[in-house]
């Protein structure tokens, strides 16, 4: 990352379709966790003009009834209207239930040998991300985008009705000596139907400015608000683009300024090495940045297919750490249990879908990022290392 710059990261709104297949994936590994908390599941999506295909792989004693599931997930999101209505869309399926003995129960927290016998079942490498541009110790330009994205999502809930459930948020933060300064330039690409009318802009502008009106690092005079630069959009949705799960890995992790798995986050179960080892990456970069030991840090775990132990632990700071990247990994390697059973007992991911209500604890993740999440309680963001790894 150079010193002096301009980054641009973007986010979407729920209504955009392949945010529409994270949340019904990840709706329905709450659902399956919550009636059988031992469950393994993977389940994808992919959604165009008129149909969604869901796929899913599980074994859990569980009942869940998947077509009405993803049905309300699309209807919260705002679908019920005749370009493309959750309520009469075809779904086509195919499901597949697994032996129930091969579930996967969280380990005890005296059971050192369950824990040990937990192996990776996939090939990964994960990376956890954090740094001083924001109170939640992430990135501006993705913090920025989901701020954006949540008050055009809002701003239609409430009322705003010539908006599409399907928006695109950009924001382009100028950097100096490393540190975010102004927001240089801020897109919004947004179907507007029949009423793209000079109002209705000039209300979004104001909308997208007052959602970043209250940071630190604020929009300015020069900066420039383009709205639906490629020309006027009647219809969003999958009336418009298709969706398919996993295929906005940057808006759901660091905005692409720092390095991120290609594996997706949502529509897997824990036991997935992949989705809970970048949970317990941010995690060790969160607290190495929140005990004054960098102001970035970029975690680095690598898993083989068989083996519970990561085959590698690195930290890079960018030449702002206290100590050597060397130090810190081996203070994190000291403090953390970076197994894959070890971080699914110490997050308790088996049991929070119980715990969370009817909102969910996988499924709120699907938008807006699964980090830096002042919203919700997410066991991955607590800075509760910090003293340990500053010691």
């Amino acid at each position: 990352m150079s010193p002096d710059m301009i980054f641009t990261s973007e986010s979407v709104t729920p209504g955009h379709p392949d945010k529409l297949c994270d949340q019904i994936s990840d709706a329905a590994i709450d659902a399956l966790l919550r009636e059988d908390e031992t469950a393994r599941a993977v389940v994808e999506c992919a959604l165009a003009t008129g149909v969604l295909f869901l796929a899913a792989r599980y074994a859990a004693d569980a009942r869940v009834d998947l077509p009405s599931l993803a049905r309300r997930v699309m209807q919260n999101a705002g679908y019920v209207a005749e370009s493309f209505d959750a309520r009469s869309c075809s779904i086509l399926t195919s499901l597949a239930e697994l032996p129930l003995e091969t579930r996967e129960a969280e380990p005890l927290a005296d059971d050192e040998e369950a824990i040990a016998r937990r192996v990776a079942h996939v090939q990964a490498n994960v990376f956890g991300y954090a740094c001083r541009d924001t109170a939640e110790l992430m990135p501006a330009p993705i913090a920025y985008a989901h701020r954006v994205a949540r008050a055009l999502d809002a701003a239609r809930r409430n009322g705003f009705f010539e908006l599409s459930p399907d928006a695109k948020t950009q924001v382009s933060v100028q950097y100096r000596e490393g540190r975010p300064t102004r927001v240089h330039n801020l897109s919004l690409t947004v179907a507007l139907g029949s009423y793209g009318s000079t109002e209705a802009q000039d209300r979004l502008r104001a909308l997208a400015l007052d959602a970043l009106a209250k940071n630190d690092v604020r929009p300015d005079s020069d900066t420039r608000v383009v709205i639906n630069a490629g020309g006027p959009l009647e219809i969003g949705g999958p009336a418009r683009h298709a969706g398919l799960t996993g295929r906005k890995n940057g808006i759901d992790s660091y905005g692409e300024i720092a390095r991120m798995s290609g594996s997706a986050l949502s529509g897997k179960d824990p036991s997935r090495i992949d989705r809970a080892g970048a949970y317990a990456a941010r995690y060790a970069a969160k607290n190495i940045v929140a005990a004054g030991l960098a102001e970035r840090c970029e975690v680095h775990l690598a898993y083989a297919i068989g083996q519970a132990e990561p085959l590698s632990l690195s930290v890079e700071t960018f030449n702002t750490g206290k100590f050597s990247d060397e130090a810190l990994a081996k203070r994190l390697a000291a403090a953390l249990d970076f197994r894959p059973a070890a971080i699914v007992r110490r997050f308790s991911l088996r049991t929070r879908p119980k715990t969370a209500g009817a909102a969910g604890f996988y499924l709120p993740l699907a938008t807006f990022g699964h980090f830096g999440r002042p919203d919700l309680d997410l066991p991955w963001e607590a800075t509760d290392l910090a003293e340990a790894l500053g010691g």
